[in-house]
């Protein structure tokens, strides 16, 4: 299958467009930045340049590139993580869930594209309510903290565009929090620096639920969902759904750190704002059963411990 991969150069990009060649597939690699183009042949995909958020530059890449396929996997995550207002940290990312989206579905559709798939996140939409972990099926939430509103909105708004597109198949991941190589928690990353520092506290009784996963596990499932999926949404997410107080305290010590700090919810929400609150105390995990049944996968590393003690080992 000829694939086009916005997003080629990317923390999972750099994961799958290896792995779709060596399964066959003839991959062309969307970058915006002319001087990654070594780098997506390197990957051994073929460049193709393209700023996502210019509908003439993305429709001449899909027309020029003529795939069968695309995969959309286009975020900008990089920079400082400012929890008291994850829109301003988002703001680069929700306009590729928007704009972006919308221009990658008009030239997939004039090109007659077969398959579309795209990244979503499974991190932070579910309703914050009933269990601990979630299906695809269950509602999303409808009152997210005010800072992270126009986040939700950006992935309702791909989630949306790509399920109901009538002409193509439209399938959309819904990532675990990555970890591992080119993200944000991996060995010298940021968030590993800010927990062996003791700057990641756990809020209130922790009881908000994280599900991960690798990078490279969440780069095979993908390469199955695009030659096995239905149409529609998969949470891509290890076996073990873990709450905070649990899951940091664990990294904290992998990193050869004291434990981290706790704090009430009170003083969380006035040094981190309510957003990082709620991912602390109310947000809920993924079960990945559906991705597992109907993609016959299963992660490499099924839980966040392994995967994080090979990372630092």
């Amino acid at each position: 299958m000829k694939v086009l991969v916005a997003g080629a150069t990317g923390a999972i990009g750099k994961q799958l467009v290896p792995k779709l060649v060596a399964n066959g597939h003839a991959v062309v690699g969307m970058t915006r930045s002319e001087a990654k183009a070594d780098e997506v042949r390197r990957l051994g995909a073929e460049p193709a340049i393209a700023d996502a958020l210019d509908p003439e530059q993305v429709a001449a890449a899909v027309a020029a590139s003529e795939p069968e396929a695309i995969v959309h996997e286009l975020t900008a995550l990089s920079g400082d993580l400012d929890l008291r207002n994850l829109d301003r940290t988002f703001a680069l990312t929700n306009r590729l869930r928007t704009e972006g989206t919308d221009h990658l579905l008009s030239a997939a559709r004039a090109a007659g594209v077969e398959r579309f798939l795209a990244q979503s996140f499974a991190g932070w939409p579910y309703a914050r309510s009933g269990g601990p972990v979630k299906d695809e099926q269950a509602p999303l939430d409808n009152d997210p903290p005010a800072s992270a509103r126009e986040m939700l909105a950006a992935i309702r708004h791909l989630e949306r565009a790509v399920t109901e597109a009538t002409w193509t198949e439209g399938i959309v991941l819904r990532y675990g929090g990555f970890y591992g190589p080119g993200t944000s928690l991996a060995p010298g990353s940021e968030q590993f620096e800010a927990i062996r520092k003791r700057r990641y506290p756990v809020v209130g009784g922790g009881e908000g639920v994280t599900s991960f996963v690798h990078v490279e596990d969440a780069a095979e499932a993908t390469v199955l969902a695009l030659e096995r999926a239905r149409p529609g949404i998969y949470n891509i997410v290890d076996d073990d759904p873990a709450p905070v107080r649990e899951w940091l305290p664990e990294v904290a010590r992998q990193v050869g750190a004291k434990p981290p700090l706790r704090v009430p919810r009170w003083l969380g929400r006035l040094l981190a704002g309510e957003a990082a609150t709620v991912m602390m105390t109310e947000v809920r995990g993924a079960s990945n059963e559906k991705a597992k049944r109907e993609l016959g996968w299963a992660p490499g590393r099924s839980s966040w411990r392994q995967g994080l003690a090979e990372l630092t080992r």
